[in-house]
């Protein structure tokens, strides 16, 4: 458990002494440079990320897909619907990287949206000790092709938040190379990038149409029966959900005093409204497994709402020292949760790095 807890103990002890960046009303989601010791952080995340030996839920499907990609032809591997990823598996097992090779890559994906992410916020240090329980631990280190689909997504919101929607659609499309349903955030992007409804209805549709043919089409009887009929229910997940709730509420209560520009509100929003709908929907269907797997994509309301909460519940501007140690021990409660009482954490431990 210690490399866990170190990761988590180091961006806390920096967030409760940092002093938080100001900024304007109306002023977009900023683009910082990494200084020094956010590369250090880049690259420690990267390798523990791709250095991590038996570590994580789809370890052994990680494998198998090693000996398939092995087998495959190169053509093979290109029309599959995540060729980035399969690319990179078939590249990894006839070198001999194995793993490593593919998880080094979607673990600096990850590690530099991330990274880039919280940079953006006014207390990157709290932001990034509250992506490590979750985000960096469970998602990073068991979920990688999604965990690379997440970092393409937080660098697609900073441009977004830049009025840059191509950029937006160029990162999503990318972050869907490694895991296909990055497409489902097509649609909040056209909802949120442009002002001209008729063209963001167009393009909902179309990427609707394309999320339904790249994800469903092929897949509707799997789905059912995965999903609905055999009513496998995702250990955890409305706690899981619940996370996401919490933030999404914060978000709804102060809205107006986050001060963001027209687009990102709107997209706050619509990420804000997709998690309370995604809670709701843990009581009204039997999709639990679904759920949570769609809502790792909201898991980047944590880091937002509570780098701003302590502006909130206390002296804009000021460190609010009180207000972090609770976001900061609740946090803390769920690292210690998971990994003492989850029914997978087991899968996680030991950490252990091998090639």
């Amino acid at each position: 458990m210690f490399p866990y807890w170190l990761l988590f103990l180091f961006p806390a002890f920096m967030a409760l002494n940092a002093t938080p960046r100001r900024r304007s009303p109306g002023q977009s989601l900023r683009r910082a440079r990494l200084d020094g010791a956010w590369l250090v952080v880049l690259c420690i995340l990267t390798v523990m990320m791709g250095l991590r030996y038996q570590v994580g839920g789809d370890w052994w499907n990680y494998i198998g897909h090693l000996r398939r990609a092995a087998q495959m032809e190169w053509g093979d591997v290109l029309s599959r619907s995540e060729p980035l990823y399969w690319l990179l598996t078939r590249i990894s097992a006839l070198t001999g990287l194995g793993p490593a090779g593919v998880n080094l890559v979607t673990g600096f994906v990850m590690s530099l949206g991330l990274v880039r992410f919280c940079l953006s916020l006014p207390r990157p240090w709290l932001a990034l000790s509250v992506a490590v329980p979750y985000l960096v631990i469970v998602v990073g280190m068991g979920y990688s092709r999604q965990g690379a689909a997440l970092g393409c997504m937080l660098l697609g919101v900073l441009a977004l938040g830049r009025q840059s929607f191509v950029w937006f659609v160029v990162w999503v499309v990318l972050g869907a190379t490694f895991h296909k349903s990055a497409v489902l955030l097509l649609p909040i992007g056209a909802l949120t990038g442009t002002r001209n409804r008729y063209l963001a209805g167009a393009i909902v549709l179309a990427a609707s149409a394309l999320a339904y043919r790249l994800l469903l089409q092929d897949e509707v009887d799997n789905l059912v029966e995965n999903y609905i009929e055999a009513e496998y229910q995702s250990s955890g997940a409305l706690i899981r959900l619940t996370m996401n709730l919490l933030p999404a509420l914060i978000f709804l209560r102060y809205r107006r005093r986050f001060g963001f520009t027209r687009s990102e509100d709107r997209l706050w929003l619509l990420f804000s409204l997709a998690a309370v709908a995604l809670f709701v929907g843990f009581f009204v269907t039997s999709a639990s497994t679904a759920l949570d797997r769609m809502a790792l994509y909201c898991i980047p309301l944590q880091l937002l709402a509570f780098a701003y909460l302590p502006d909130f519940l206390g002296r804009p501007g000021r460190r609010n020292i009180f207000v972090v140690l609770m976001i900061l021990g609740y946090y803390a409660a769920v690292l210690f949760v998971w990994l003492s009482f989850a029914n997978n954490a087991r899968l996680w431990l030991p950490y252990q790095i091998g090639w």
